[in-house]
């Protein structure tokens, strides 16, 4: 359990605070003497030198938290996750953690059991056995929430929205009585600061889309150039040193619009000379937890799209998005 004064959006002047149940979130452990060697060979990023994050201690920096990425062979991302090395117990063998995406949970623990073969790991979703919470506010306050002993939790990267930054925990621990409420308020800001953070999250409909630099991956620390093979990863080295990557992930917004449950990841994006050609897709959105009439957008679009002329949402005569800035710096080689 996330132990806290009030389960309750605390206000705290500039800042909300607040905790939510996250069922769009599932967790992944993967544990074993072999799990590091496995995992090495698996993701885009690399594992080794994964610092340990002792039992109900929190995971932070990229000393013991990474982005992670899974790619097929053509190099398109079937997974991202978030992954840190929390050992059950003290001295207890390597487990890993792994938040991802509920519902690519099952399907993406499956198939990394298929090359595990005679390594000593095992790999276990827990998506429906744990609870996943998000947390956010200033870091004195994030970092005030006590972790259960059984449970784990990493800390995300800061978030800047409507000019105030946020800290965000990512937490689980198994299912019991102790869970926070699911309060709307709180869900919607979480998701708010996701999108802003413009960092990518694959989900079922965006598997296989995707080429990690299409969607920045690399820009926020997703890839590791430096690591050895992986899946896809010739294509993946191909795609940055030969300067080859034609689409990025973008920030945007609509004032107002259709309802958000009703703009899904893998929407498709059309420029307003080419009706017939997709120029790109939702990532991820969500009503900005602030202006309730304005939904941010995590886009994937073709660069010349955006370089002459609008993108417009479901159609080439749908709603005209309006491109917002990226809060980090495209990594260029």
């Amino acid at each position: 359990m996330i132990s806290t004064p009030q389960n309750n959006p605390i206000s705290t002047g500039f800042l909300l605070s607040g905790i939510s149940l996250l069922p769009q979130w599932g967790l992944i452990l993967i544990e074993g003497e072999d799990a590091t060697s496995f995992l090495q060979n698996q993701l885009t990023n690399t594992v080794m030198g994964l610092q340990v994050t002792p039992p109900a201690q929190i995971a932070q920096t990229y000393h013991s938290v990474r982005l992670i990425g899974y790619c097929n062979p053509k190099g398109r991302l079937m997974a991202s996750a978030w992954l840190a090395l929390c050992p059950e117990t003290s001295g207890s063998i390597d487990r890993y953690i792994l938040f991802i995406s509920k519902d690519i949970a099952a399907s993406f623990a499956k198939r990394l059991s298929m090359f595990v073969l005679r390594s000593k790991v095992k790999i276990k979703d827990v998506s429906d056995q744990w609870s996943v919470m998000g947390i956010y506010g200033t870091t004195q306050q994030v970092e005030k929430f006590v972790i259960r002993a059984d449970g784990v939790g990493l800390m995300l990267p800061e978030v800047l929205s409507n000019g105030q930054p946020y800290s965000r925990l990512l937490a689980a621990h198994p299912i019991s009585e102790e869970a926070p409420p699911f309060l709307e308020s709180a869900f919607c800001q979480w998701n708010s600061l996701e999108v802003l953070s413009a960092i990518p999250r694959i989900v079922q409909a965006t598997q296989e889309e995707f080429v990690p630099q299409m969607i920045n991956f690399e820009s926020v620390g997703g890839v590791d150039f430096k690591k050895g093979c992986y899946p896809g990863q010739e294509i993946v080295a191909r795609s940055q040193y030969r300067g080859s990557i034609k689409r990025r992930l973008q920030l945007a917004h609509l004032e107002s619009g259709p309802d958000e449950h009703g703009i899904l990841p893998g929407t498709e994006l059309f420029h307003q000379d080419d009706p017939d050609q997709p120029a790109g897709m939702v990532v991820l959105s969500s009503v900005n937890a602030e202006k309730p009439n304005w939904i941010d957008f995590q886009i994937e679009c073709k660069l010349d799209a955006l370089e002459r002329g609008e993108i417009r949402l479901g159609s080439n005569q749908g709603p005209v998005l309006k491109i917002d800035t990226l809060p980090y710096p495209l990594l260029e080689i």
